[in-house]
């Protein structure tokens, strides 16, 4: 932790097109990670679009927090305990795009209520809450359901186990954007790396 502006300055400087940090409560997911005042923290290291993933049971009570330290995206969990359409609509209120998120396991068919409402989602291809697990396939025809019910224009993502294998199969199911932590933040030559990734996505689903 004592590093991570160092950290996040050399994705940067990799060529990463965002940082997605994610926020953990120890309820909704088995871990704690850190809070707004790390993400302000981080906002003012790096000029990169911050990503902020809230793996939280009441997201709701938190949105403002993190848009004022710097978020440009907030994303929330669709199985939160809380009105997760009215707290997508906070989120734009505070003039920040909203995201959705799906675990494993959740179907696609849970979003159709939330058409409209938010800007992204992300389906999670691991089980959310530790780094370093491998990549979830099962996963990979609710990406292509979410695709095909959001449409070609909007942003999917997925996050989980992403490497260079692992990427491609997400990019054919319909991702758009990656989640990748182990692979780069590993990697011998991250810059080198995040050139790899993209070329393998390319080009890009629109």
């Amino acid at each position: 932790m004592a590093r991570l502006g160092e950290e996040a300055a050399r994705a940067e400087a990799a060529g990463a097109d965002a940082l997605h940090l994610d926020i953990m409560d120890g309820h909704f997911v088995p871990n704690l990670s850190f809070g707004s005042d790390v993400v302000a923290a981080v906002r003012k290291r790096v000029r990169l679009p911050l990503n902020v993933h809230l793996m939280l049971s009441h997201p709701d009570r938190y949105v403002e927090r993190f848009a004022a330290a710097g978020a440009n995206t907030i994303l929330i969990h669709v199985e939160a305990a809380c009105d997760v359409g009215a707290t997508l609509g906070a989120i734009h209120g505070l003039g920040v795009a909203a995201g959705i998120v799906l675990n494993p396991g959740t179907d696609a068919a849970t979003l159709s209520g939330l058409l409209g409402r938010f800007d992204e989602a992300l389906c999670m291809t691991v089980v959310p809450g530790y780094g370093g697990q491998s990549y979830m396939a099962s996963v990979e025809p609710v990406i292509a359901a979410v695709r095909a019910m959001v449409g070609g224009a909007m942003t999917v993502m997925v996050d989980g186990g992403i490497d260079r294998d692992t990427i491609v199969r997400a990019y054919q199911a319909g991702a758009n954007a990656f989640v990748a932590g182990s692979a780069l933040f590993h990697a011998d030559d991250m810059a080198q790396e995040v050139t790899a990734l993209r070329r393998l996505t390319s080009p890009p689903l629109s």
